[in-house]
């Protein structure tokens, strides 16, 4: 569970039905300050209240809390080498050092390159070592995570 994404994810759901925070805090019955704590991903709305949101959206409270993001930009994580860079940096500036490493840990030498031209401040290889050997699994979750954030700030920007 990526707090990144459910944030982003709450975020697009309120957008794409035209909600204001202060509309939906009124059908949720909480407060505009509870919205604005899950879309900037400060909290995360509790089981009650995942209920009734899912009930809003027509969804499942699987799907808000793992969100399956149609691609808009990318459908594969050898793809993020073409994203712009600006954009591509935000999407990974969410992300802890260990997360980003991990998911380059299975990609090309070409994407571990535009990334670590994006960092120069990381320091790749130590961190690397410091991460040790990973499941493939592992990598996989996070390649899928930066895609879905990708994704959902081209959404976002549409």
């Amino acid at each position: 569970m990526n707090m990144n994404i459910i944030s982003k994810y709450l975020h697009f759901l309120r957008k794409s039905h035209n909600y204001t925070q202060d509309d939906l805090a009124r059908k949720l019955g909480i407060s505009r300050q509870a919205v604005s704590k899950w879309e900037t991903g400060a909290a995360i709305p509790d089981l009650e209240v995942l209920l009734k949101i899912s009930k809003l959206y027509n969804i499942t409270i699987n799907d808000i809390l793992e969100p399956k993001v149609q691609p808009k930009k990318i459908t594969d994580f050898e793809q993020i080498s073409t994203v712009p860079e600006k954009e591509l940096k935000e999407v990974l500036k969410q992300l802890d050092t260990n997360s980003l490493v991990t998911a380059l840990m299975g990609a090309s030498p070409e994407a571990n390159s535009y990334c670590e031209r994006m960092f120069p401040d990381i320091d790749f290889e130590m961190t690397r070592n410091n991460i040790g050997r990973t499941r493939i699994e592992t990598v996989e979750d996070m390649q899928n995570q930066i895609i879905s954030l990708v994704n959902l700030q081209a959404i976002e920007e549409i």
